[in-house]
């Protein structure tokens, strides 16, 4: 009756004890090597997960990062901090960031445009553009529902008087934002420039003057202003080479609608 109880327990130990030899055996030799360089990249990463530096995410940069050959100032959102830490783990020489900020090339808030229907349905931007171009009397018009601050994870974008509005103080220039808007209105462009175009209309400048009193009309009066060659209208608007533009202002000054906006 005993050995009845003990062979059982014999067998069912013995067994056990067999397959952990073989797990710790299996765990040696089948074990995935710790890239340590990546892990101490990735640990000075944001994980904002943006794209902004060209990459998947975080953990792709970082391995690029890791294996060599990929500049270590690509990160926009974690800036010049983020830059030096990497550059110290991988012993080489810091290189900054060029900083980057978002603005919207809209400006037909409330008071400047209308609305052409009671949009009823599904109240995100995506819907609403899906439903005979928006609900607003400019096709291109910023919808005014928010997916763009839904997918900030800074806070630095709001709906202000029915159009989106860019904080500039908190914005990273992640871009997360702008690949957001169905009407692509976000851009993404160096943050040391003070003037950009807050619209993104290429109907003719009177039919914009008729549904938008803040739309670029396409007058020519900036392109003509500008002594750098940095700002030109094509298609019926007007658009700033950032590259040559100085911050001089000359443009801002002359826009009769005031599509051309100051940043700070």
């Amino acid at each position: 009756m005993f050995g009845s109880y003990v062979l059982p327990i014999l067998v069912i130990s013995i067994s056990g004890l067999l397959a952990a030899i073989i797990l710790v055996i299996a765990s040696k030799f089948m074990a995935v090597k710790v890239d340590e360089t990546f892990e101490a990249v990735r640990e000075c990463l944001p994980g904002v997960n943006c794209g902004a530096c060209g990459y998947a995410g975080c953990d792709e940069y970082a391995h690029k990062v890791a294996a060599g050959g990929v500049k270590t100032n690509l990160c926009v959102p974690g800036g010049d901090e983020t830059s030096k830490k990497i550059s110290q783990v991988l012993g080489v020489e810091f290189e900054d960031v060029v900083e980057q900020a978002a603005f919207v090339r809209c400006s037909g808030d409330c008071g400047a445009t209308d609305y052409i229907m009671d949009y009823r349905g599904r109240q995100t931007c995506a819907a609403c553009n899906n439903f005979y171009q928006g609900r607003g009397s400019c096709s291109h018009a910023c919808l005014g529902f928010g997916d763009c601050v839904r997918v900030c994870q800074y806070d630095a974008i709001h709906i202000e008087n029915g159009v989106a509005v860019v904080d500039r103080e908190k914005c990273t220039g992640c871009g997360m934002c702008a690949r957001e808007c169905p009407n692509d209105l976000i851009a993404v462009a160096d943050a040391t420039k003070a003037y950009y175009v807050g619209c993104s209309s290429t109907d003719k400048g009177a039919f914009t003057r008729k549904v938008c009193s803040n739309g670029c009309i396409g007058c020519k009066k900036c392109e003509r202003t500008c002594q750098h060659g940095a700002i030109k209208v094509e298609n019926n608007l007007a658009s700033i080479d950032t590259t040559l533009c100085v911050n001089c202002g000359e443009c801002f000054g002359v826009c009769p609608t005031g599509a051309i906006k100051k940043a700070f």
